[in-house]
């Protein structure tokens, strides 16, 4: 299973908001910060189920996690 770098910060009304760095449309946010990550994580697998049934002949995609 790919990995994805997630950010999470708490915003002015105490709730915890949460993005996908890969992911852009992946955002969500929680009350607390267990249920944003469980949020944020059916978040991606929605995106990237939508992506699949979109594309069903993309060839195969190698993710790598790159510093720069």
């Amino acid at each position: 299973m790919p990995s994805f770098h997630i950010n999470i910060r708490k915003d002015e009304e105490g709730y915890y908001v949460a993005r996908c760095v890969e992911l852009p449309a992946a955002m969500t946010q929680g009350r607390t910060e267990e249920e944003v990550i469980r949020r944020i994580k059916e978040a991606i697998l929605l995106i990237l189920e939508a992506t699949h049934a979109e594309q069903p002949r993309m060839p195969s995609v190698k993710a790598i996690e790159l510093v720069v």
